[in-house]
């Protein structure tokens, strides 16, 4: 039976995304936390709207919705026990309940037991986001003539939608975002943005690092069309790498690449990126 999430069942719900981590083929979209205080206020002090399924009292499904582009991200379906329908079918009744116009889940390609459970209730595959990992390497790599690459202090709202915009036409999240958001975001700690410049002062290209502890991200890179193939996206890649390796504790540089983007999956596995994972994102309009 379905049952809102209460702090009762945190215990049981940190077993069940360990259980999820041990195999590639359970993965999907889940809470970042691993015990029942840190469950407690990423669920229940967050945006989410979290229910379990018990099986003989028991936890063995988990799923959530949490606001999402114009509609709801779904975390899980997560299921051990039980065939799953009806957990699905519970989160996507609670989708259209709350008025949102789509529902997106992200299963790890390799989930099938999941894949085949969004298919059956109606979910589309929209296309496959590859994962790639690299440790502390030297990735430097001269910017072609003509171009000069720089990290930015301070983010230009106007400056960034325009080439945001350009770069790549499946990139849409950001141009949402108000001129103080998008200020504030790269305000953040950890949170660095890298430009390429034209001889003109033009600016063609862009990279966004993450930086955590232990590893960093890029969430973002791209050169606008004009000027591609040129090497300034190797060259955008090697000046955040170099500046994310220069941090004393970070061993681990992660990358990503949509299934169109085999330029870009050539380069990374030619650099020694391992392939760490590979989501799916699926979608249900209502």
């Amino acid at each position: 039976m379905n049952r809102p999430v209460t702090q009762q069942h945190l215990s049981q719900l940190a077993e069940l995304l360990a259980w999820m981590d041990q195999a590639p083929e359970r993965r999907a979209l889940a809470p970042e936390a691993r015990t029942p205080e840190g469950l407690w206020w990423e669920l229940l002090v967050g945006e989410e709207q979290a229910w379990v399924w018990l099986e003989g009292g028991r936890v063995e499904g988990y799923g959530a919705l949490v606001p999402f582009w114009d509609g709801a991200a779904l975390e899980g379906p997560i299921v051990r026990g039980g065939d799953g329908r009806a957990l699905l079918a519970h989160l996507i009744r609670k989708a259209r309940q709350r008025g949102y116009s789509a529902l997106y889940a992200f299963p790890e390609a390799r989930n099938q037991r999941v894949r085949s459970l969004l298919e059956g209730m109606g979910f589309s595959a929209q296309h496959t986001t590859y994962f790639y990992t690299i440790a502390r390497a030297d990735l430097s790599c001269p910017v072609p003539q003509g171009f000069r690459i720089e990290r930015v202090e301070r983010c230009d709202p106007e400056v960034y939608r325009e080439l945001y915009s350009r770069v790549e036409d499946g990139w849409s999240l950001r141009l949402r975002w108000t001129d103080e958001e998008l200020c504030q975001h790269f305000l953040e700690a950890g949170v660095e943005l890298f430009l390429a410049y034209s001889r003109k002062g033009q600016a063609v290209g862009l990279a966004e690092l993450e930086l955590g502890d232990k590893e960093a991200e890029v969430a973002y890179i791209g050169v606008v069309p004009e000027a591609r193939g040129r090497g300034l996206g190797r060259a955008l890649l090697g000046a955040v790498a170099d500046w994310a390796f220069a941090q004393p504790t970070v061993e681990l540089l992660r990358v990503r690449a949509h299934d169109h983007e085999k330029a870009a999956q050539t380069l990374y596995r030619g650099l020694g990126f391992r392939e760490e994972s590979a989501v799916m994102t699926y979608a249900m309009e209502f």
